[in-house]
């Protein structure tokens, strides 16, 4: 299935222990965007997601599903899923949670800035933007961390590591997928420094952001902090990587 004047499209949903959201994500998704594909990529989930996604596709030839054999992070699942999409010939690839934080509703936000654009976010902190159900303490970290992403990569995206997005097929494979090491919540900032490092338009559109009703969030203090220490261990080396790169010009 095609969207006019941007082609075929997929959006790929990692999955980990959804059983609860899946079929009902997937569901809003389809009424949402009838002419969106969807990609499970599910990481061999214990509580019967993967049986779940594969029901769904079995009733509709829009769902397709990834089984992977064990849970190695956000990242290695959605390059997986990129792979896969970009080897079946899509011209846009698209990320969203699984959990309903990412509302399919107001993906026609993305898809209508990405007529101008090689990445759309989904953007929780730029203005019109909004979080929804979130504690103080985790919306100051979210914030925070962005802001302190932006100082340490000199980039100006707001929303760095929102998981939200539509990508072009050309801004994946200019951004080289092969060289990306990071796996867990970095990912989604690696990705972002990538397509701008290349000259390449991102443009972010506001977004509601709502909390999950139903499951665990994968998110802790614990997790959030090991990104950040992670975020300063790889920004670090980029930046010094692209100094050294200047000085031998």
């Amino acid at each position: 299935m095609s969207v006019e004047g941007l082609g075929r499209c997929v959006m790929v949903i990692p999955t980990y222990n959804e059983s609860e959201n899946l079929e009902w994500i997937v569901g809003r998704l389809r009424a949402a965007q009838p002419g969106v594909d969807v990609m499970v990529v599910d990481d061999n989930s214990p509580d019967g997601t993967g049986a779940i996604a594969d029901r769904l596709a079995a009733a509709d030839p829009a769902v397709t599903v990834v089984h992977r054999t064990e849970k190695a992070g956000l990242g290695a699942a959605y390059l997986n899923g990129f792979d896969v999409a970009l080897a079946a010939g899509y011209d846009v690839i698209g990320e969203m949670d699984a959990d309903g934080s990412h509302q399919p509703e107001q993906l026609h936000l993305l898809l209508d800035a990405l007529r101008t654009a090689d990445l759309v976010i989904g953007s929780r902190y730029v203005s019109g933007g909004s979080v929804v159900n979130w504690p103080v303490q985790r919306l100051l970290l979210s914030r925070g961390g962005n802001l302190y992403v932006r100082l340490l990569l000199g980039m100006k995206v707001k929303d760095a590591t929102a998981g939200f997005r539509l990508f072009r097929r050309t801004t994946l494979e200019a951004i080289d997928l092969g060289a990306v090491r990071s796996t867990g919540y970095v990912f989604q900032t690696d990705l972002a420094y990538r397509t701008v490092s290349r000259g390449l338009r991102v443009a972010e559109v506001p977004i509601e952001f709502i909390e999950r009703e139903r499951g665990d969030s994968k998110m802790s203090g614990q997790v959030a902090s090991e990104s950040l220490r992670l975020i300063t261990r790889w920004g670090l080396s980029e930046r010094l990587a692209h100094l050294k790169a200047r000085r031998h010009r």
